[in-house]
């Protein structure tokens, strides 16, 4: 059953979404320096969910069906290809800053898709408050981001991209909620990430990115980036983000994308030389505003049970 209260665990799980999940936008801005996009989440997906598999296995946990393989591809494709895919593409066209800023959109996805396409869990006045605010914070970052990194070529192109990835996302984060998985949340996130990362490895192939592939110029600073993306940001960020959809309400779950830029545009500013404005501070404030709103606002999950699936 759901936990609608913050707890110890739930609240250590969501500070490992906040911070780790805002770190892995710049990770991925390294990592693709070198490497194609799909086939680095190819690797970064594929070995994270092989090392957590091989530890299930390990300890006798494996018992699946072919459905629970079928409902993890679903959420692969949609979360892991679609969502993250579409940010490590666009992120060849955009600033990591940007790529966190429009991903902040997810809990409003999330919301709108609850309310209008599954017709319940309308959000509460404090919680619409705190999500009005929060798209208000990101306008605000967005706008006080520096005009020479919106002028990249392939901008509006990445622009799209990265909405229509927030959309995905969202989708399968309420998705996972209802298809066949395993009672373990450690051999579905496995499974989840083996079958996205194989569907990552696909797209990079079909679009042509093994001939980029080129190891004699890959960097090290790629390779560490990536590494930290197979611990960090796959079986700590990843993992305790679908435990926080199992245990409490979307709404708080996604809240994530309110820190994240907050995370990433500091980290940018430290690591990247991306500039760090007097705008950018009082959108900070803004969200972060917004996220306390949202959880102090969200509605008690409904069950599982009462959220259907859209036709097989």
């Amino acid at each position: 059953m759901n936990d609608s209260k913050l707890t110890l665990p739930i609240m250590t799980a969501l500070g490992a979404v906040y911070f780790f999940w805002g770190t892995t936008y710049l990770a991925m801005k390294f990592a693709i320096e070198t490497l194609p996009p799909f086939l680095m989440l190819g690797i970064r997906f594929t070995t994270a969910g092989a090392m957590m598999f091989a530890w299930k296995w390990s300890r006798g946990e494996v018992d699946t069906t072919w459905r629970q393989w079928r409902g993890a591809a679903i959420v692969g494709a949609l979360m892991l290809l679609g969502g993250t895919g579409g940010v490590a593409w666009s992120e060849q066209q955009i600033p990591s800053n940007i790529a966190a800023i429009l991903i902040a959109t997810v809990p409003l996805w999330i919301a709108l898709i609850r309310w209008i396409a599954l017709r319940h869990d309308r959000p509460g006045l404090v919680a619409t408050i705190g999500l009005l605010l929060g798209f208000a914070g990101i306008i605000l970052l967005v706008r006080s981001t520096s005009t020479s990194d919106a002028t990249t070529q392939g901008h509006a192109i990445g622009l799209v991209v990265l909405m229509f990835a927030a959309f995905l996302w969202a989708t399968g984060s309420l998705v996972s909620r209802v298809v066949n998985l395993p009672d373990s949340p450690a051999l579905a996130i496995s499974m989840q990430m083996l079958t996205g990362g194989l569907l990552c490895l696909i797209a990079g192939m079909a679009m042509g990115e093994g001939a980029q592939v080129h190891l004699e110029a890959i960097s090290l600073k790629s390779v560490a980036a990536l590494g930290y993306l197979v611990i960090f940001g796959s079986i700590v960020g990843f993992s305790s983000y679908i435990w926080l959809l199992k245990k409490t309400d979307p709404a708080l779950a996604s809240s994530y994308a309110y820190v994240n830029p907050v995370v990433a545009i500091t980290l940018g500013w430290m690591l990247a030389g991306e500039r760090l404005n007097a705008g950018s501070l009082l959108a900070a404030g803004v969200i972060l505003l917004a996220v306390v709103l949202i959880v102090r606002g969200t509605a008690r999950p409904a069950a599982a049970k009462e959220i259907k699936p859209g036709p097989e």
